[in-house]
Parts: C-alpha cells; sequence; structure tokens
C-alpha cells in the first residue's frame, strides 16, 4: 500500500459491539479508524432488542482491546458470570466504549455506497492502488464523501428480517396484514405490547433462539391472561435437536431456553403445527388465516410473529467485488464451515482474514454480516474476526493467521441428518446471535428470557 494511502482511515462501518471493537483493535495496532453509525447512539440495533436477555455472560461478550481502551476511563468490567440483557450491553459497555473512542465516531451517518476511488467494479486499471470512497448520508439530509485505506462493514442483517413466505419471499398478503404481523420478539414489559397479546392467539414461525424466546415470552403471559395462546409454526418436524442442547450446551442459558420453549409446548400453552409452509395469509373477519403450500388452512390466529432469520444488505456494496456464497450470501471460504443445511448448532470453527477475504482487497464483512443467512453467530467469533482483520490490515500477517478462540459446544451436533426434512436448515427459525439472533439477534448470544 502506498504511503499517502496508507495514511488514511480505515472506514468500519456501524457502532455495534463489532464494529467498535474493530475500531479498537485497529487503535491497537496504531490505525486509525472511523466508525459511521446509521443511528443515533451505539448498540442501535441491540437497544431495539434491550428486553432480550444473551446466553452469553458478560465475560463473553467484552472484547479484550476494547477492555484495554475502556480501562483508563474508569470503566469497572461488569460481573462476568452474569448474562447481560440486550440493554445492559449497550447501556453499561457499547455505549462507554463509542465515548472512549470520542470523534472517532458518528452518529447519524448512513453509508450509501461504497467503491474504489475513480473505479466502478468493471475497471481493472490500478484497482488496488486506488482508495476506498465511501458515500454518507446524515440525518440533516446532507451528504458526504471520505477516503479510505480499508473497509470493515460491521452493519449487521438486524434491519433486514426474513419473511414468513415458505419460498423466501413474503407471503401474499403478508405486507397487506403488516399492522399485525411483528418481526421481533416482543417486550410484555411495554403496557402497549402487552395489550396486543394477552388472551389472543397469536402464530410464532420460526424454529431458532429467537422463537424459543417468543414461545416461552408469551407462555408466562398465558399463566397469568386467560384465552392467551401461541401456535408454532415450524417448515420441518420436531426431533430429538429441536429445542437445542438443553443440559449439554456449555452456554447454559442458551440451553435453558430450549427447554423453556418445550416446557411451553409440552404444558399446552403453545401448539405446534409441523412441515408448515406459509404461502399467503388471509383476513377472514377479525382473524388472520395462514394458507401452507400443500394447502391446509390453519384455525385463525389474532397476530402473527415472524422469526425466520435475517438477512445482509449488500445493496451499498454493489461497486465492490465481493465472493459471497450463492446460497448464504457468506464468504465463500466461510460458508462451508456455517451452511446450516450441513452443520447444526454446534461449534464453529474460528476464522478470520483467510476466510473473510474477497476479490476487492482490503475490504471485509464481519459480525453478523459475515455470516449472511447462517444464524450461528457468537460474539466472541466477531471479536476474533475483527482481532485477525486489525492484524493483517496492519501487515502482521502471522498475528491476523493464528487463531486466538476457542468456542462453547452447543451439545447439538450433526450434519445434515438433523434435520427433519430434507433441505430444511436452521435458518427456518433463525434469529441471529447465537445460534440465531435476538429477537433473532445473535450475536452476543440471549437467554432464559432472552434472544441471543
Amino acid at each position: 500500500m502506498n504511503a499517502p494511502t496508507a495514511a488514511l482511515p480505515t472506514v468500519v462501518i456501524g457502532a455495534g459491539p463489532i464494529g467498535l471493537a474493530a475500531a479498537a483493535h485497529l487503535i491497537e495496532r496504531g490505525i486509525e479508524p472511523l466508525v459511521l453509525e446509521a443511528g443515533d447512539g451505539a448498540g442501535h440495533a441491540v437497544r431495539e432488542w434491550s428486553h432480550v436477555r444473551l446466553f452469553s455472560t458478560w465475560a463473553e461478550v467484552v472484547d479484550p482491546a476494547a477492555e484495554k481502551l475502556l480501562a483508563p476511563t474508569g470503566w469497572v468490567t461488569p460481573e462476568g458470570t452474569a448474562c447481560p440483557t440486550g440493554g445492559d450491553w449497550a447501556g453499561q459497555y457499547l455505549q462507554p466504549l463509542a465515548d472512549a473512542l470520542g470523534d472517532r465516531v458518528r452518529f447519524g451517518a448512513r453509508v450509501t455506497g461504497v467503491s474504489r476511488a475513480g473505479r466502478d467494479r468493471v475497471v481493472d486499471a490500478d484497482r488496488e492502488r486506488q482508495p476506498f470512497t465511501v458515500h454518507i448520508l446524515h440525518a440533516d439530509g446532507s451528504g458526504e464523501r471520505v477516503t479510505a485505506r480499508a473497509v470493515i462493514d460491521a452493519s449487521g442483517t438486524w434491519s433486514v428480517p426474513g419473511p414468513i413466505g415458505g419460498d423466501g419471499l413474503p407471503a401474499l398478503g403478508e405486507r397487506a396484514a403488516g399492522t399485525r404481523i411483528s418481526y421481533r420478539v416482543p417486550d410484555l414489559k411495554d403496557p402497549a405490547v402487552r395489550a396486543r397479546y394477552a388472551g389472543r392467539r397469536t402464530a410464532v414461525a420460526g424454529s431458532g433462539a429467537s422463537a424459543f424466546t417468543a414461545l416461552a415470552t408469551l407462555a408466562d403471559l398465558a399463566k397469568d391472561e386467560a384465552g392467551t395462546h401461541a401456535v408454532w409454526i415450524l417448515r420441518r418436524g420436531i426431533g430429538g435437536s429441536t429445542f437445542g442442547g438443553g443440559e449439554a450446551d456449555q452456554l447454559p442459558a442458551r440451553g435453558a431456553l430450549g427447554l423453556r420453549a418445550k416446557a411451553a409446548v409440552d404444558d399446552g400453552y403453545a401448539s405446534a403445527v409441523t412441515g408448515f409452509r406459509a404461502a399467503s395469509i388471509e383476513k377472514i373477519g377479525e382473524h388472520l388465516v395462514l394458507v401452507g403450500e400443500d394447502g391446509r388452512r390453519l384455525d385463525g390466529v389474532d397476530e402473527v410473529i415472524v422469526l425466520t432469520g435475517f438477512r445482509p444488505d449488500l445493496s451499498f456494496l454493489d461497486e465492490l467485488r465481493l465472493g459471497l456464497d450463492e446460497r448464504l450470501q457468506a464468504p465463500v471460504e466461510l460458508a462451508p464451515l456455517i451452511d446450516p443445511n450441513v452443520h447444526s448448532c454446534g461449534t464453529v470453527y474460528p476464522h478470520g482474514v483467510n476466510e473473510l477475504s474477497h476479490p476487492e482487497k482490503d475490504v471485509y464483512l464481519v459480525g453478523m454480516k459475515s455470516y449472511g443467512r447462517a444464524p450461528t453467530f457468537l460474539a466472541m467469533t466477531g471479536y476474533e474476526q475483527v482481532r485477525s482483520i486489525a492484524a493483517a490490515i496492519a501487515g502482521d500477517r502471522e498475528a491476523a493467521e493464528r487463531i486466538e478462540l476457542t468456542l462453547p459446544e452447543t451439545g447439538v451436533c450433526g450434519g445434515a441428518g438433523l434435520f427433519d426434512e430434507p433441505g430444511a436448515t436452521k435458518t427456518d427459525g433463525a434469529s441471529g446471535g447465537c445460534c440465531a439472533t435476538p429477537s433473532t439477534l445473535q450475536i452476543g448470544a440471549p437467554a432464559a428470557s432472552g434472544g441471543c
């Protein structure tokens, strides 16, 4: 890299847990980061599932480089064995970390495009010698362009939830019924949300941790509010692995969450409908009727909660040369390690720059976004990703290729035979973070009352 380009900052897209950790690792390597966040505060997406508890403990969701950066500010590490909620994580860790980074973090700065300066994706000539140009739309409507030596996209997948349609597209009528469909785990501490589901029948679509959280939450509501019932919709069948690793899971809160969802079904607070792939949603009187691709029509429900995973927004990266797997939309070298058609929510091999590189040099997708549509992400995985990438940008290849992470087992390990239906995958209900995403987010890993 020529000297003028090396003097430029590395742009980090997103001020969530992985983006802020990337900035901390870059600083540790003597590289100036510029973090661009579309929201108005650190952990903007995390705050939207602030009521969800992580599976992971504080010790597992605080990045080592970030902790070093925070130390001089007087920040005190929370109790390591406790599992924070999303709100705890954002307020007690992410916002203080952003504050410590100071003006290296810009809020209300939405990235609308990334390219090579003077080169669209077609042009080869002198391409790698050009810096990146990053287009920004500010909250006040003004625009800006900045140049960068490298780009780390940690923008996540929270803004693009999956639809209920079994073919990956919105079911007929899904958009029209939008006011009665939610794509988030409900926060029943909010009186308005509680009133929405109390005494009503709610369909919950999905088979990941977020769906488990919703089922457990609605079961608790049903104990206090007569008439409350959940209809759990799965695109596959129910087998021995459906509810996760239970007591064998090395993240105890994650195992406990699966057991709570199982209890909701066993105790009659939720009824399961298996092998159902939604084709349409019809409004019949005051109820919504879900119709399957096989012609089945379910009894009417009052509300629908869709927790079928998330997808990466790649639109603003269209002028870059990305190497993405055609199914998962994850980097081609990473995809075989996380493919839910092959792997369960068991251990994912720790990985770094080698698996995350693209044909376009010095651009990286990290965190949840690096997993595309796969649901098995943990915060610890993201921290290892950005440690490796920061080392690579700094030219320390040995450190970049070294693995410094051991991941916990889920107690559910297996190949394609894990699934009861050919072609069915965990993404049918993934939420987003650890084995899903809280409220489908699964970035740290929500717990008994939480998501990822």
